[in-house]
């Protein structure tokens, strides 16, 4: 199926599939729009348009990734700026001091959901609520060395981002 092809059969009806699920016609038709510039660009595992078989199966796939993607982001600027409005105004960041923060804060979630998920629990546990490797072992009822390995697993991709 050709690109074109693909798109006129399917941009309606993935642009409601991504409403019903946001109940907002803009955003759903970013992520539609998102979702076919995934298709035209794509990528190793699916290469051409051509090579669809299921074409809905697969912008499914990958709306609903983009979709997962879009809500965290939501929520972590919506707990972002119920931060700031607890706030004093005097003080309160800037406008570029906050966009800057929130866009340091969605590098850190991307970074963290990028990793295992007993690597992310061994590192929020140590950086973030401030454990101890053996507190951290004793709570995962893992040995020592495994946090200490997770926990160099989770820093490493931390410098690999930086």
């Amino acid at each position: 199926m050709q690109f074109d092809s693909c798109y006129s059969a399917n941009h309606g009806w993935l642009t409601h599939w991504l409403q019903r699920r946001l109940g907002n016609a803009f955003d759903a038709a970013d992520l539609m729009q998102d979702t076919f510039a995934r298709l035209l660009a794509g990528s190793p595992a699916q290469p051409q348009t051509a090579a669809l078989r299921s074409p809905r199966a697969y912008l499914a796939t990958v709306a609903k990734h983009l979709l997962i993607n879009h809500l965290r982001r939501q929520s972590l600027e919506n707990a972002w700026l119920d931060v700031l409005s607890t706030l004093p105004e005097q003080h309160a960041p800037s406008a570029q001091q906050q966009a800057e923060m929130l866009q340091s804060l969605q590098a850190v979630d991307a970074m963290l959901d990028g990793l295992k998920p007993k690597v992310r629990a061994v590192f929020i546990m140590a950086q973030i609520e401030g454990h101890t490797c053996a507190e951290i072992a004793a709570r995962l009822h893992i040995g020592e060395r495994s946090v200490k390995r997770y926990l160099a697993e989770a820093l490493t991709e931390c410098v690999l981002l930086a």
